[in-house]
């Protein structure tokens, strides 16, 4: 991996998420209430895969982030909470190929990957009035992809 790979990625994932608050940080500061909800994902905090070090670093490091923020934040009533996707059907998941997307549906206790509506459902509960009281937390949606300890796990149940 080159220094230029792993700064694109550090950058778009880590930089982004705090350019992206900061940026927003005075409108939220004024409504009393303002919610913030960082797309993290299970590798780097959870799993890992061979090649994206830069991607799994990134990804935890939102996750440092996010705790910090959230207590910096609180004074102004706003949350941070972040969701953690496994595999969701996307651009990038296609270009893994059909026989890594049946491979990975197949590793998953709901056998399927998931969509990306399914990651909007648990950003729109961090983001809602009910979760008002909630900070500082994450959110696994995979579809059970980290419980297993094996595929033959899987195979058995």
């Amino acid at each position: 991996m080159s220094g230029d790979d792993w700064d694109l990625v550090s950058d778009t994932n880590l930089k982004g998420t705090f350019l992206s608050v900061k940026a927003a940080l005075p409108y939220l500061k004024k409504s009393g209430q303002g919610r913030i909800v960082v797309t993290s994902s299970i590798t780097g905090p959870v799993t890992g895969f061979p090649g994206w070090t830069h991607y799994g670093a990134s990804k935890a490091g939102q996750l440092g982030f996010m705790r910090t923020a959230c207590i910096e934040l609180a004074r102004y009533g706003i949350t941070v909470n972040a969701v953690m996707p496994g595999n969701i059907r996307t651009e990038g998941l296609a270009d893994l190929g059909a026989e890594y997307e049946a491979s990975m549906a197949a590793s998953i206790p709901l056998r399927r990957i998931g969509e990306v509506e399914d990651i909007g459902h648990a950003a729109l509960y961090f983001a809602s009035r009910e979760a008002g009281y909630v900070t500082g937390q994450t959110i696994i949606v995979d579809g059970g992809q980290i419980l297993p300890e094996s595929l033959e796990a899987l195979q058995s149940a």
